[in-house]
C-alpha cells in the first residue's frame, strides 16, 4: 500500500548518494578504511573508545553475547516488550532468555522484576532503551555489580539518546545499535558494538569475521557479520546530521504532544518523558485505554492512508517461544497491557506539520 503519510521515512541528502558513489567508484564493496572510519566516528560520538560495526542490529546483539560467553545453561534477563532479536540472540547461543516485565510508563526494564528474576545462572542483562529514551540504568548496573553479570545496552532505538548526561551506548559493558531505515540514522542495513573494553572489542572484531585474528587462521567461531565501506560511507554522512535529526523529532514530538493534550486527551496518552533522560523519538508511541479503541484507530487511520505500527508484540506470547518455555498470557501483565494498547504514529525527521496535523484529525475522527 502507498501510504500518503509513512510510519518512518529516512532522511537521504545529496551528500549521502555522493558518498556512497564515491565508494562504490573506489570499489570499497567489503568491509575495509570507510568501515574504520565510521567505527572511529561512531565511538567518538558516544563516548567510548571501541566500535565494532557489523551487518546489521541482531548480528550486534549475537556477536555482544558470543563474546561474553553466553552458553547452554546461562540465563539473560530480556524485556518481552522489544523486537523478536533481543531475544533471539540469546537463544542463538543456546542460552535461555529469562523474561522480565517493564514499567508502565516508560516501557522500559523494570529493575524491581530484574531483582526477582536474576539466578546463579544469569550471565548478564539485555536492557531496551524504548523508542528513544534511555531505560533507568543506575539500579540495573547497582544489580549487576552486586551479582556479577554483564550489561549488553539494546540501543537499536536510541542513539543519541542521554541518561543524566551520558550518551545511550556508554552505560553498560556493551551496547548494540541498529542502522536499519526506520532508525534515526541509517546504513541500509547496518549495526554496531560500543564498548570500553578492548579484550571485548577485539574479540568482537574476530566473531564478526569468521573467527579471525590473522587471514585464513581461525581461532574461535565466528561468523561472516562484515559490515561494508559503501554502507559505512553512508553511516559517515548520516551520523555528521544526527543531532539535527534528533532535534527535528523532538520539535515533532511536541507537535503531537500539544495536538493531543488539546483534543485527544481523554482518549490516548503521548509519551511519558523521565526527567533524567532524554527522548530521541526513533518512534512516537502513544496509548488507548482500551485494545479495542487502539484496534478501531488502526483500521481507521489505515483507511486515511496513515501508516502506525503495533510495536510490539510480546516475545513471550510469539508462538516459538510459547513452545519452547510456555509462557501463556498473563505472565508479564504490564507488558501485555501496554502491547495491547500501545500504537506508534508516523514520526520522521522532516514530518511537516501539515502531515501531523492530517495524522491527528484522523485520529479524531477514528474516535468520532
Amino acid at each position: 500500500m502507498l501510504y500518503k503519510i509513512p510510519l518512518s521515512d529516512p532522511y537521504i541528502t545529496n551528500e549521502d548518494v555522493a558518498a556512497v558513489a564515491k565508494a562504490l567508484k573506489e570499489k570499497r564493496l567489503s568491509q575495509g578504511e570507510y568501515v574504520q572510519k565510521f567505527e572511529d566516528g561512531f565511538a567518538r560520538y558516544i563516548g567510548v573508545k571501541h566500535a565494532v560495526a557489523v551487518c546489521n542490529g541482531t548480528a550486534a546483539l549475537h556477536v555482544a553475547v558470543a563474546a561474553i560467553g553466553v552458553k547452554a545453561g546461562d540465563e539473560v534477563i530480556v524485556p518481552s516488550f522489544s523486537f523478536v532479536s533481543t531475544a533471539n540472540c540469546v537463544l542463538y547461543q543456546g542460552a535461555k532468555p529469562t523474561f522480565a516485565d517493564i514499567d508502565s510508563l516508560t516501557y522500559n526494564i523494570d529493575s524491581n522484576d530484574i531483582e526477582k528474576k536474576i539466578t546463579n545462572n544469569t550471565k548478564a542483562i539485555i536492557p531496551v532503551h524504548y523508542a528513544g529514551q534511555p531505560a533507568d540504568m543506575d539500579p540495573i548496573r547497582e544489580i549487576a555489580e552486586k551479582r556479577n553479570v554483564f550489561i549488553i545496552e539494546d540501543a537499536a532505538e536510541s542513539h543519541g539518546a542521554l541518561y543524566k548526561g551520558r550518551k545511550a551506548g556508554s552505560l553498560g559493558d556493551m551496547a548494540c545499535f541498529s542502522f536499519y531505515p526506520n532508525k534515526n540514522m541509517t546504513t541500509g542495513e547496518g549495526g554496531i558494538i560500543t564498548t570500553n573494553n578492548a579484550e571485548l572489542a577485539e574479540k568482537m572484531r574476530m566473531i564478526r569475521n569468521l573467527g579471525q585474528d590473522t587471514r585464513y587462521h581461525h581461532v574461535i567461531l565466528g561468523y561472516n557479520y562484515r559490515m561494508t565501506d559503501f554502507q559505512a560511507a553512508l553511516g559517515i554522512t548520516q551520523l555528521k546530521r544526527l543531532d539535527w535529526v534528533i532535534h527535528k523529532k523532538v520539535e515533532g514530538a511536541d507537535y503531537y504532544d500539544r495536538g493531543i493534550r488539546e483534543t485527544l486527551n481523554d482518549e490516548i496518552l503521548p509519551p511519558y518523558l523521565v526527567p533524567y533522560s532524554t527522548h530521541v523519538y526513533m518512534f512516537y508511541p502513544v496509548r488507548f485505554r482500551t485494545k479495542g479503541m487502539r484496534d478501531k484507530a488502526v483500521v481507521e487511520l489505515e483507511k486515511k492512508c496513515v501508516e502506525t505500527r503495533i510495536s510490539f508484540p510480546c516475545i513471550h506470547l510469539q508462538p516459538l517461544y510459547q513452545g519452547l518455555f510456555g509462557h501463556r498470557k498473563g505472565f508479564l501483565p504490564t507488558s501485555e497491557g501496554v502491547s495491547d494498547t500501545i500504537l506508534c504514529l508516523p514520526m520522521y525527521a522532516h514530518i511537516s506539520q501539515e502531515e501531523q496535523e492530517y495524522v491527528l484529525s484522523s485520529l479524531r475522527e477514528a474516535f468520532e
